[in-house]
């Protein structure tokens, strides 16, 4: 056992000395994190070491990185470390984990510390150093969490700010990984539905362009060489093949056009917003889209609103969480509204966007003063009804993608044996 002084600041911060018996100084460190102090200066008595800043903590914990590695240019290292947008699956694990270490009677920085060692996918390892880095400078979770706005979005800092204030973190991190892991689950259920009609697509295709390509050049080859009327179907797919041989290069330009066009119409504020507009109003599609809308709204905002948020603020988050811009505005105009006095149902019944079942819940939810429950109920609500809809969506694109390219293979299969046919049938006499 080794003796080491330190100083370290508390929260208030307050200085305060001491002096530990450990085994060196990584176990000094430890302890005085679990003390729920903030390092400043730890120097062992004994052996003449040099005192260890707060800032070098994390190199004394073992958490540096290799020598070779700290000789890569910078350009390289910074490109090795590049953070991507985390999931919404990774970001709910890596919450989870921080909520399991605090919940196990962790300080926060020791918790940070533990979270560079543990695998979480999606977040590198610098993300929780940082966190940890910011913390024992004394700064608040909500305000080091701010300065990664890639990893933490407005609604995560809003939440963990009320969790600190109102001193139930550990509660309010399990429930903002309930709700990104709700938001995951949503997210594959809208990719599930859309794997076996991607499939169908692409192997109807794929044959199509297999049969133009190879097979009709030989038949067209036999059609050619005799002088023997042909059937419409045929005639029609031979001018289609010769169409395509012979002015391919108009369809490219067509096809670049339209690209061209689509995408300036999506770069202007009215394009983005007509566009919405057609989404939430498509035959099928539109419903599924109007629920996962209104469901992520009311999911949302009860999350912020049952962990303290102002109801303006958590409107304004809202807001900017929602992807549809017909939907944005209308929350704009709430938040306007509510400013002025008004309650919540009344100005979201006035846009004429959200749904009545949704309108009458929240103000049942005002009534009884339970707004987040009633919001909380709207969520789970249209959440089944968005899995139901994803089902009915899903069985009904699936047989009507088998007949349309069941439609095009036996028209070209109809084309080709028609003639062989009338071919066999003109030689027979």
């Amino acid at each position: 056992m080794a003796q080491f002084s330190y100083k370290a600041r508390r929260r208030s911060g307050e200085i305060v000395q001491g002096v530990l018996d450990v085994v060196d100084r990584a176990a000094a460190l430890l302890q005085i994190e679990k003390m729920g102090l903030f390092p400043v200066v730890v120097d062992a008595m004994k052996g003449g070491a040099a005192p260890v800043p707060a800032a070098a903590a994390e190199r004394s914990n073992g958490g540096g990185r290799s020598s070779l590695a700290n000789l890569l240019p910078l350009a390289v290292r910074q490109a090795m470390n590049r953070q991507r947008k985390p999931k919404l699956q990774e970001l709910a694990t890596y919450t989870q984990q921080l909520a399991n270490l605090l919940q196990a009677g962790m300080p926060l920085t020791v918790a940070l510390n533990s979270m560079t060692h543990l695998e979480s996918k999606g977040i590198s390892s610098e993300i929780s150093k940082q966190l940890k880095q910011d913390v024992m400078e004394g700064k608040g979770l909500s305000e080091a969490m701010r300065k990664q706005p890639l990893i933490f979005s407005d609604l995560y800092v809003n939440m963990v700010r009320a969790g600190e204030q109102s001193g139930a973190l550990v509660d309010v991190l399990r429930r903002l990984a309930s709700h990104y892991e709700r938001f995951a689950e949503v997210q594959s259920k809208f990719g599930a539905a859309l794997i076996y009609p991607a499939i169908v697509m692409s192997v109807g295709v794929v044959i199509v362009i297999f049969f133009m390509t190879f097979m009709l050049p030989k038949f067209l080859t036999i059609f050619q060489g005799l002088r023997i009327p042909l059937p419409w179907a045929t005639r029609f797919l031979i001018g289609l093949s010769n169409g395509f041989s012979s002015y391919w290069w108009v369809l490219i330009l067509v096809v670049i056009a339209i690209v061209v066009l689509w995408q300036r119409f999506k770069a202007t504020e009215d394009g983005k917003r007509k566009i919405d507009e057609w989404k939430m109003s498509a035959p099928v599609l539109g419903k599924v889209i109007r629920l996962n809308i209104f469901g992520q709204f009311a999911r949302t905002l009860s999350t912020l609103l049952v962990n303290g948020v102002p109801v303006l603020t958590a409107l304004q988050i809202t807001e900017q969480i929602v992807p549809n811009r017909v939907v944005k505005e209308a929350i704009a105009k709430t938040r306007d509204a509510v400013t002025d006095g008004k309650s919540l149902a009344l100005p979201l019944a006035q846009s004429k966007i959200f749904p009545q079942l949704m309108i009458d819940l929240i103000k049942i939810g005002e009534e009884t003063g339970d707004v987040p429950g009633a919001l909380k109920n709207v969520a789970e609500t249209y959440e089944n009804e968005l899995s139901i809809a994803l089902r009915v969506m899903t069985n009904l694109i699936e047989p009507a993608l088998i007949i349309v390219m069941a439609v095009m293979v036996g028209f070209l299969l109809f084309s080709v044996l028609s003639a062989m046919f009338s071919i066999t049938a003109n030689i027979n006499r």
